[in-house]
């Protein structure tokens, strides 16, 4: 499965085991191939950089930089093209989008999956789905 996963999920993966943690497991195991494009990265990156964010973690700064190093490396980057704009409430959130059309992706797994379902644009091919729908698929 093709999917994009949206920062809120890595995030969530870091702070506790659950859902979110499993999402990110299936990626780095091979049941998901995770697409990455250049603002998600980017947004990825300042994430793990966050120290206040991460207070509560049982992961440090350097587990949160491996994390994401092998995110990376098992993740498909896919070049965004085209933006489809404007679509969603929430400027920060088309990239999303515009990465799973440009990668043909077949899931955007987030757990904001409202405001991701409001979009303009619709999309009959890729789904929004939280980890745990994800989870269920697989």
């Amino acid at each position: 499965m093709r999917a994009v996963i949206d920062t809120n999920v890595v995030a969530g993966a870091m702070l506790t085991s659950g859902v979110n943690r499993k999402v990110l497991r299936a990626c780095l195991t091979g049941s998901v191939k995770p697409l990455i494009g250049t603002a998600l990265f980017l947004e990825y990156e300042d994430l793990v950089r966050r120290p206040g964010v991460f207070a509560r973690s049982p992961m440090t700064a350097h587990d949160r930089l491996e994390v994401l190093a092998s995110l990376a490396s098992v993740g498909e980057w896919v070049e965004v093209y085209y933006s489809w704009r404007p679509n969603l409430r929430d400027e920060g959130d088309n990239h999303l989008v515009e990465l799973a059309v440009a990668g043909s992706a077949s899931a955007i797994v987030t757990n904001n999956v409202k405001d991701l379902r409001s979009g303009e644009l619709h999309f009959p091919s890729i789904r929004v789905v939280t980890p745990a729908e994800l989870l269920k698929e697989l």
